[in-house]
């Protein structure tokens, strides 16, 4: 007698997994042939049962062929205004010469037998549209699957296609109902209640600059921001300093999306620290502080910061695809209101063919950051690079102006706002047209505002804290000692703060030089 061997048995028992793909073989997809029925007689029967109708149904989501058909037929009537009933129905079907094929008059009449009343038509209408949303997701998911087993896939396209898919579905067929005016007229009301309440006017994320916000009224959701500089100039500081103050706020803090492509997560957090314990950022980059800068640090710094709803992704090699991905995740689990990449022209399209060149990748990613920013509802604000032609005016006029952004024409077209940062310091201009001392001022200048004005607002730049203030209320005196590889760009002959840069700074892989702030 043979024993049996139990290890055996369960091994044999153990079945191999099995493909997700087999799951939807011979099964029957989601339908509801009856309720398809009633809705179609319904309409043939009752006057004004096709308006109720059409509102939430499309003919593909009829799941019988000869039901589309007649679906597309009380379209065609619909659309030329004639009576949509049993007749007219047959009759716009024999015009199509499609009578035959959902199975002559009969077939057509045995429609009207099965409507017991309309009164229930929207639920049956909708009910329909749930059965075609389940085979939607099914024959999404099948392509998926077979896209995935191609090894020649890109795993990157095919996340975004499987993500815009399913987006896809979302937006064609759970449309929200239209608002009657006086709804609408209520809400209205009701936000300019609010905005007549408030102390402030910014009505949307706030930059933490009032002359500033007084042009913007604070960056709008939809919008794209460009905020472009030469290198050295100081816009990875001042980014930061816009993503600080919208967390930080104290009337409504904004969950903030960063994403660098040129520092790390540690370097940025370095730099937010400095602005916000106002420490040298030298000395907090090489631990060279004193027992009372490490307590402000903590206090002011560390402790602050801690409890800011900033979230901060260092990929180098980031793509459009990965970027919407993942604003898109991010939205859902933390209701992000705002982002910031630094910077667009490290970005690449993705998917693009070989032939594509930088212009038109530019242009693709331009198009989707607009695109993101109205999915999403939240305002987005790109770095971008100047070209050198700023450089090589024989003017001497070294302002920044849209046909220097670098690369492409289509981030001007793209961006609802484009802002230069101009330091006249960078170029050598220690006095206005007045012959009096801008040492330390910082231009932004609005050149491209498609919902307000354009005009040039002035900051005071202290990048050794990696801070801005604004103009009108000046910049404190910088503190200690002055670190070993920064120097003064202005001397101070008693009148303001003194300004300096780091010096040693190297052109990114762009071939301009890197901007280390």
């Amino acid at each position: 007698m043979d024993i049996p061997n139990v290890n055996r048995d369960r091994k044999q028992k153990r079945k191999a997994p099995m493909d997700i793909s087999t799951l939807m073989y011979g099964k029957v997809p989601p339908q509801a042939r009856e309720l398809e029925e009633a809705v179609l007689g319904a309409v043939m029967l009752e006057k004004g049962a096709f308006d109720t109708v059409i509102e939430i149904l499309k003919a593909e989501c009829f799941y019988v062929d000869s039901h589309q058909r007649i679906f597309r037929a009380m379209q065609g009537l619909a659309n030329k205004s004639q009576p949509i009933d049993l007749l007219t129905v047959v009759e716009e079907l024999r015009f199509r010469e499609e009578l035959e094929m959902v199975g002559g008059p009969y077939m057509v009449t045995k429609l009207t037998n099965s409507v017991v009343s309309s009164a229930n038509i929207e639920a049956h209408a909708r009910i329909i549209l749930q059965k075609y949303i389940q085979r939607e997701l099914i024959r999404i998911s099948g392509e998926i699957i077979s896209e995935a087993y191609e090894d020649s896939a890109d795993v990157f396209d095919l996340l975004d296609l499987a993500e815009s898919r399913l987006y896809e579905i979302t937006s064609n067929n759970l449309k929200n109902n239209y608002e009657s005016i006086d709804s609408v007229l209520v809400k209205t009301i009701q936000r300019i209640e609010d905005l007549r309440h408030r102390n402030e006017d910014i009505t949307g994320v706030p930059s933490g600059f009032p002359s500033l916000d007084k042009v913007t009224y604070g960056w709008q959701n939809t919008d794209l921001i460009i905020l472009a500089a030469r290198p050295a100039v100081g816009k990875t500081a001042f980014a930061l300093n816009l993503a600080r103050n919208a967390a930080l706020n104290a009337n409504k803090p904004t969950p903030v999306a960063l994403f660098s492509l040129e520092m790390s997560a540690g370097q940025l957090v370095q730099r937010i620290l400095s602005a916000e314990s106002e420490i040298w950022l030298e000395k907090i980059a090489r631990g060279k502080m004193e027992e009372h800068e490490m307590k402000q640090l903590y206090a002011k710094g560390i402790q602050r910061l801690a409890q800011a709803p900033i979230f901060i992704d260092d990929s180098a090699a980031l793509n459009i695809f990965e970027l919407r991905a993942k604003c898109r995740r991010l939205k859902t689990r933390n209701n992000i209101g705002f982002i910031i990449i630094d910077y667009l022209q490290l970005m690449s399209g993705g998917g693009e063919g070989k032939n594509t060149n930088r212009e038109q990748e530019i242009s693709t990613i331009s198009r989707g950051l607009k695109q993101m920013a109205k999915e999403l509802q939240v305002p987005i604000i790109a770095l971008s690079q100047l070209s050198r032609e700023v450089e090589k005016r024989k003017d001497g006029n070294k302002m920044p102006q849209l046909s220097d952004l670098r690369e492409s024409g289509a981030i001007e077209q793209d961006a609802d706002m484009v802002c230069f940062i101009y330091r006249p310091e960078y170029y050598d201009v220690t006095t206005n047209e007045m012959g009096e001392s801008n040492r330390g001022e910082t231009h932004i200048r609005i050149a491209k505002h498609r919902n307000g004005s354009l005009e040039t607002i002035k900051l005071r730049a202290r990048l050794e804290i990696q801070r801005f203030y604004d103009d009108e209320g000046g910049a404190p005196n910088p503190m200690g000692n002055l670190p070993p590889n920064w120097k003064p760009v202005s001397d101070t002959e008693g009148q303001g703060p003194k300004l300096y840069i780091q010096t040693g700074s190297k052109m990114n892989d762009l071939g301009d030089d890197d901007d280390p702030f």
